[in-house]
């Protein structure tokens, strides 16, 4: 059985894009968590936020990170997931996590060129180069404690794809 891989890292580090490269190489599915929870809700991230508050919506993450997960199954995560310490024990005990790691400044780079501000709402109302180097500041170390494998995501999608096979590869050899 293949167990699922999750991709997790702030907004911006290239999930989604990196993820369906991975599923493609890997011949597995690919499955983001937002898009699921925004399916299931029929309601955007920022409506849900608006509507529910960040607690509601961090509920319905979990739940969603659940259904989502199935063997064979390259899945982007919300890039808040990791603050509940039991989505980081769900992830570490049911697969493979791959932390997507990326400067603030790239992200905030990155996100500037496609805002998608429905789907991505800000989290602290501020510029977002700020932004970013506060939300890597809090949440750093729950990425490298959640991760099985720590990638370099500031490289072209395909060199990203590359180094997470050598990683999963090292990883079954031992």
């Amino acid at each position: 059985m293949s167990l699922p891989i999750y991709l997790i890292g702030a907004r911006g580090c290239g999930k989604t894009t990196v993820g369906q490269a991975l599923a493609r190489a890997l011949g597995y599915t690919f499955v983001d968590t937002d898009h699921h929870l925004q399916l299931e809700a029929q309601r955007s991230v920022a409506r849900i936020v608006a509507d529910e508050g960040w607690d509601g919506f961090r509920a319905r993450e979990s739940q969603s990170l659940q259904a989502v997960t199935a063997p064979a199954s390259v899945i982007a995560t919300g890039g808040g997931i990791v603050l509940a310490e039991a989505n980081r024990r769900f992830m570490r005990e049911n697969g493979q996590v791959i932390w997507l790691n990326a400067a603030p400044d790239v992200l905030a780079a990155r996100l500037a060129i496609q805002p998608e501000a429905e789907q991505r709402p800000t989290l602290t109302g501020r510029p977002i180069v700020e932004e970013m180097h506060d939300v890597l500041r809090e949440r750093a170390h729950l990425y490298r404690q959640a991760a099985h494998h720590d990638v370099d995501a500031m490289q072209p999608p395909e060199r990203v794809v590359e180094q997470i096979l050598q990683s999963l590869s090292l990883a079954r050899a031992s």
